[in-house]
């Protein structure tokens, strides 16, 4: 048996010789995993003894979290604008820029009237749990390719207590969106150019949906579908907040047709990149 001040030593250089990243915050990550504790139990009781069991569990996500899988997968949870959601490689991991579309959104929703909003690409569930957790009387319609991901938005709307103002449908973009206009398109599509998916970091190549992460061409196709096809599905007025990758921003904003759309504004993350395109249908 190891003590926790020794799996610690364990995980952290086994985690630094394999390239992770933080290899002491992971370590202990892993541990508090294995034996079920919080933080301050770690650091108060270093001398506490791991049972074979928790040794076994221990050495398995070791194992896990060596060959570079997300850590999130391994715990099967992401914080997310102040909420947990559970995470599977079947959905892409929640991200803090992602947050800006649901700041952005909360804030437009309050103001209008009907506050009912579509999002396309639903994954977790993140982007529209969290504006309904936040907008009360706002409703919504989530829409994925994928079947998988699909359940996975389900239980967490479940678990969320959101489940009755949130209906999940399996869609190629609006291929099967409710015939209706939205005060509200909210979108994080998948925009990463397949050339530079090889170049990713290896917890998010190896292990996210490649499905949510490219559209297999130069990431601006499904934006580009996104674009063409709100007008039919906003109410005039009504706005498009989409997340766009790095360097897309002035090809994003020249694919709005100016009789149909007020001109586009963009917001940068905190690396100060344009990240987040917000348009207003005529």
């Amino acid at each position: 048996m190891s003590s926790i001040s020794e799996s610690l030593a364990k995980a952290e250089s086994i985690l630094g010789a394999n390239n992770v990243a933080e290899p002491r915050r992971e370590a202990a990550s892993l541990v508090m995993l294995a034996i079920k504790k919080e933080k301050t139990f770690l650091y108060s009781h270093s001398d506490y003894e791991l049972t074979d069991a928790e040794t076994s569990i221990f050495e398995s996500l070791l194992d896990r979290r060596a060959a570079r899988e997300p850590l999130q997968y391994i715990s099967g949870v992401q914080e997310f604008y102040g909420l947990e959601f559970e995470v599977t490689p079947d959905v892409l991991i929640p991200r803090p820029e992602t947050e800006m579309v649901v700041e952005h959104a909360v804030e437009m929703l309050k103001l209008s009237a009907s506050k009912r909003f579509c999002e396309i690409g639903v994954g977790s569930g993140c982007i529209s749990i969290s504006i309904l957790h936040n907008v009360p009387d706002a409703t919504a319609v989530g829409l994925d390719v994928s079947p998988a991901a699909i359940e996975v938005a389900r239980r967490n709307a479940e678990k969320l207590r959101v489940c009755d103002r949130l209906q999940l449908l399996e869609s190629d973009v609006f291929e099967k969106s409710p015939d209706e206009r939205f005060d509200m398109i909210v979108s994080n599509p998948p925009y990463v150019p397949s050339i530079d998916i090889e170049g990713l970091q290896a917890e998010v190549r190896d292990f996210e949906p490649h499905l949510a992460l490219s559209d297999g061409r130069d990431g601006l196709s499904i934006i580009s579908r996104i674009i063409d096809q709100s007008p039919r599905f906003l109410r005039s007025g009504g706005f498009l907040l989409m997340e766009i990758g790095f360097n897309q921003s002035p090809l994003v904003v020249e694919m709005f047709d100016s009789e149909k759309w007020n001109q586009p504004e963009m917001f940068p993350d905190l690396q100060d990149i344009p990240r987040l395109v917000c348009a207003q249908l005529i």
